[in-house]
């Protein structure tokens, strides 16, 4: 009977026991690394401009007599593009010479008398001090004929200052004055841009620079001809955004531009340079994680997460750029990732993709 009773006792125990089981698996939104998460490469849009772009103007005041060339042309290095009302500097040009030749006389009566009252001096007809004044007013007269071919030559040139030249080749881009318009110094009267030099110039936001870096390799099409490629390579990123459109402005240099391309074409840009290995993630995917960006990655035969460290680009709109630390066909968290512990066991549910 004890025997019995002891059984039945135990057997009572060992139901009120609870049964010592593992949790359930939790469910997990991923998304698999492969073709349909690949980045797509940045494309941005900017117009065809020349390296070198200078402004042409006077370096003197005056009148524009004449305009010898029109938006478009294309112009030589030295060659004429307007030029001013010459009548003052040719009559300046003619007293500076006039004064010059005085000079010239004064200093050869100097030295004539200079040379008679060395001999004077020689004989003791004269003093010393009478030869000292001659010398002074010698050496005072070839001072001025100096001065006065350096005034001179300054005439001159304002005199050739009258037509203004061409400091390129290039083409004409821009007409800023007319003939009897009246131009201060330095103000331009003509651009000129130089067409062995053509890039593009791009405005870009600041989601799209991450990863362009001054080297880097682009693809260029134009929009009036879209089926001709050009490469080309980053030539300027600016250091600092543009305080009015908070764009920063990119070059992209253009060495095998041929006669197609011409200033003022759109382009269209695509930097592809570390698209082949790139992923595009949701951005609840990425979460920090000792100091670090990492994702957790999914084991597809046991179900465990594990953190992984991951190289980040950009952060887009439509999620976030990873450039380095995942393969193909992976399993990542989409959503959650914050909650996660490494070794635990979720229940992966494939988001679906577009």
């Amino acid at each position: 009977m004890k025997v019995f009773l002891t059984m039945s006792l135990l057997l009572l125990c060992a139901c009120q026991q609870e049964v010592a089981t593992s949790p359930k698996p939790r469910p997990a939104e991923v998304v698999e690394v492969g073709e349909r998460t690949r980045a797509a490469p940045t494309v941005l849009v900017g117009e065809v401009r020349s390296r070198y772009e200078s402004g042409q103007g006077f370096r003197i005041a005056g009148k524009i007599v004449q305009r010898l060339v029109e938006r478009g042309a294309l112009v030589r290095k030295g060659q004429v593009l307007a030029r001013l009302d010459d009548t003052d500097t040719k009559l300046s040009a003619q007293a500076a010479q006039a004064e010059l030749r005085v000079a010239e006389a004064d200093l050869a009566l100097a030295q004539a008398e200079l040379d008679r009252q060395r001999r004077l001096f020689e004989r003791k007809f004269v003093s010393g001090q009478a030869l000292d004044i001659q010398d002074a007013k010698f050496k005072s007269a070839q001072a001025r004929v100096k001065q006065s071919a350096a005034e001179a030559a300054v005439s001159g040139n304002q005199s050739r200052y009258t037509q203004l030249q061409a400091d390129r080749d290039g083409v004409v881009t821009e007409i800023r004055a007319e003939p009897g318009q009246v131009v201060e110094a330095g103000e331009v009267v003509a651009t000129i841009a130089a067409t062995d030099s053509l890039e593009v110039a791009i405005s870009a936001p600041e989601s799209h620079i991450g990863g362009v870096a001054v080297g880097a390799a682009a693809e260029v099409r134009l929009w009036a001809l879209p089926n001709k490629i050009y490469r080309g390579s980053v030539r300027e990123v600016a250091p600092a955004a543009d305080s009015v459109t908070r764009t920063f402005q990119l070059r992209v240099a253009l060495p095998a531009a041929d006669a197609d391309v011409h200033l003022g074409m759109t382009a269209g840009v695509r930097f592809d340079a570390a698209a082949e290995q790139a992923w595009l993630l949701p951005s609840t995917a990425v979460t920090q994680r000792d100091g670090r960006s990492v994702v957790w990655v999914v084991d597809p035969a046991t179900g465990a997460v594990t953190p992984r460290p991951v190289q980040t680009g950009p952060f887009r709109e439509d999620g976030t750029v990873v450039n380095q630390g995942l393969q193909s066909g992976e399993l990542v968290v989409a959503v959650g990732a914050q909650t996660l512990v490494p070794g635990q066991i979720v229940q992966p549910a494939r988001r679906e993709q577009p």
